[in-house]
């Protein structure tokens, strides 16, 4: 994983190397729990920051650990990587595609190849908006962008496109005359069903231009494995279904999907050819584009 390290299964979490943003650079003997912004209960896990823990990072607090110690005690962080690594070749894809404004909603705290880096490494002038309601992933989001005049942080939640898409600091940005990439990369599985994922996919794509496109990775139920770590993040973190293919795929009802479909997320335009069977990790999620014809 280059600069960021990856652990084998049953090893507890690994930190990543030292970085300019989050809590790599603490005076000796205190912690991130010490440094916690005002109003930040650090006995509450939160979504994003066992995802960095489980990827390795640093902003994320005892308690976040816990969960992702337990998640990895039969698995390696690879599946964590697999999102990480489909993001990157999915912006890639549309910004190859003439994509230039791309909204990634619950966009989690920065790592590796993040959305408007890969974006703006096609096209310096893409304008890329961050949607999160996380204060830790504000704060450190708009310390990591505050010399990009392309790319933003808003506060909002997803699961209310209609606020989401009505924010003046998100419309400074996106154009919606325009085809936008619209970004669900390991989110909706944190939606429980009568949050509707499906009706909340709808809502933002029925509010996007022509030409548009939307991007989805979600935990698929198909293996033990699975089954077992939605049964870790149900009960300490209250989330994370894992749900049928056949679901996932109606969540592009509407759209044109960009081959080979909804597959497994290594299967999805890979850098070089798969050749070998996937790992158990590589069957924990699957992702798909899917084009708002003319």
């Amino acid at each position: 994983m280059g600069e960021y390290a990856q652990h084998r299964r049953g090893e507890t979490v690994v930190e990543r190397e030292q970085d300019e943003w989050g809590y790599d650079a603490l005076p000796e003997g205190e912690s991130p729990e010490d440094w916690a912004p005002t109003g930040i209960d650090v006995t509450i896990p939160s979504v994003a920051r066992v995802y960095d823990a489980i990827l390795g990072g640093k902003n994320n607090f005892a308690v976040d650990r816990r969960i992702a110690d337990e998640a990895l005690a039969n698995l390696s962080n690879e599946g964590a990587w697999h999102n990480r690594h489909i993001l990157a070749r999915g912006v890639r894809y549309l910004a190859a595609r003439g994509i230039d404004q791309f909204v990634d909603l619950g966009s989690g705290l920065p790592t590796v190849q993040n959305t408007h880096e890969v974006a703006q490494e096609v096209n310096p002038d893409a304008a890329v908006v961050y949607v999160d309601n996380d204060p830790i992933v504000l704060a450190h989001g708009r310390a990591l962008l505050a010399d990009n005049s392309r790319t933003r942080v808003v506060t909002a939640d997803l699961r209310d496109p209609a606020d989401v898409l009505a924010r003046p600091e998100l419309r400074e940005l996106i154009d919606f005359t325009r085809p936008v990439g619209l970004l669900l990369v390991a989110v909706l599985h944190h939606l429980a069903d009568d949050e509707d994922p499906a009706g909340v996919v709808r809502a933002y794509r029925d509010a996007l231009p022509p030409g548009s496109y939307i991007f989805i990775t979600h935990f698929c139920d198909s293996t033990p494995e699975g089954r077992a770590l939605e049964k870790i993040f149900l009960t300490q973190l209250g989330s994370g279904r894992f749900r049928p293919l056949k679901e996932i795929e109606s969540y592009f009802d509407g759209l044109e999907l960009v081959d080979p479909g909804v597959v497994l997320l290594p299967l999805w335009h890979p850098d070089e050819p798969v050749t070998r069977p996937l790992t158990p990790e590589g069957h924990l999620s699957v992702g798909g584009i899917g084009r708002l014809p003319d």
